[in-house]
């Protein structure tokens, strides 16, 4: 287990630690304790900025915040350090916009932002080497080597990206069901699972059915859950989607594997995502692009979740912080 989650501050004890997870549909927030352990939690709505803009981003942010504070029955001047992983803020002038609202709204310093996919990757490996494959509505891979240095591979988002993800596997799915209804592909149970989801009626009604104003990312990034159904089912093509899925977003790992230098290493790859609970179907053809290059990576579970991640990160910052505590 890691040093920040076992460390007391001595003398201390009414500090806690604000962890934060934002994504493009919630905001989880979580408290910890001097030995990370969580003592209150709370959600509100989307915080990626390039969705909800970043006032209203803030906002969710500090309302998750406060209904931990709510659950945990403490006050933001418990508060020592909160870390933010927030969807969409690679630009760093965005990372300092957020980090400076949220430290005025809260006053609290130090406020650090990163990206959602750094928390997800510290919940993996604690600090230490290793990999994380992210693959819910969207698909990113990131890695640390044991010098410490960052490297990350995809998220680019539903227009150029999302390989392995749910929104590019819905997509896929979705050509896959336009190609089979007119000859141009093998019959497939998703044609008819379509129709239900997207509430057609009818087959030839699906073209308008999935362009529809209501049917956003998150909607497409949605069917993807019962295209995972299908192959489990058995269903050929619903399998094929999923390889090949599985296999895009394998070339993110090694992307990042080649950058980072690490592939003749022992080092984990946390699965975290839906897509993943697909199981052996996404993780087996996963592994047979990974493997030529790593041979000894090896799949693991995340052991905290992004927001207790973010907060033993908080912790972390302010327990290294150059001035006396």
């Amino acid at each position: 287990m890691s040093q920040a989650l076992q460390k007391p501050i001595s003398g201390r004890s009414q500090h806690i630690f604000v962890g934060v997870d934002g994504g493009g549909t919630k905001t989880h927030a979580v408290l910890v304790d001097e030995r990370g352990e969580p003592v209150g939690e709370g959600v509100a709505g989307a915080s990626n900025p390039l969705r909800v803009g970043v006032e209203t981003a803030v906002a969710n942010i500090v309302s998750a915040i406060e209904k931990g504070l709510d659950t945990g029955k403490r006050s933001k001047t418990d508060i020592a350090a909160i870390t933010c992983g927030i969807a969409g803020v690679r630009r760093a002038d965005l990372r300092q916009i957020i980090r400076d609202r949220v430290s005025e709204l809260t006053r609290v310093r130090p406020v650090d932002v990163v990206t959602d996919a750094e928390i997800a990757l510290y919940g993996t490996t604690l600090g230490m080497e290793g990999l994380v494959a992210i693959a819910g509505t969207g698909s990113v891979c990131i890695g640390r080597n044991a010098e410490g240095r960052l490297a990350s591979a995809g998220g680019w988002g539903p227009l150029a990206g999302d390989e392995g993800g749910g929104s590019g596997i819905a997509r896929k799915a979705l050509q896959a069901v336009a190609k089979a209804s007119d000859g141009r592909g093998a019959h497939t149970r998703l044609s008819d699972i379509a129709v239900d989801y997207f509430r057609a009626g009818k087959l030839e009604n699906l073209s308008v059915a999935i362009y529809a104003p209501s049917v956003d990312n998150a909607r497409i990034a949605g069917f993807s859950r019962h295209v995972v159904e299908a192959a489990k089912a058995g269903d050929a093509v619903a399998v094929r989607v999923l390889d090949e899925a599985a296999r895009e977003l394998a070339q993110a790992a090694v992307a990042v594997i080649r950058s980072l230098g690490i592939g003749d290493r022992e080092f984990p790859i946390g699965r975290v995502g839906s897509v993943f609970k697909a199981g052996l179907l996404v993780c087996d053809p996963f592994m047979e692009v990974v493997r030529p290059v790593a041979p000894k990576a090896y799949f693991t579970e995340p052991k905290l979740s992004p927001a207790h991640a973010a907060a033993v990160m908080a912790m972390n910052v302010f327990q290294h912080r150059p001035e006396e505590k």
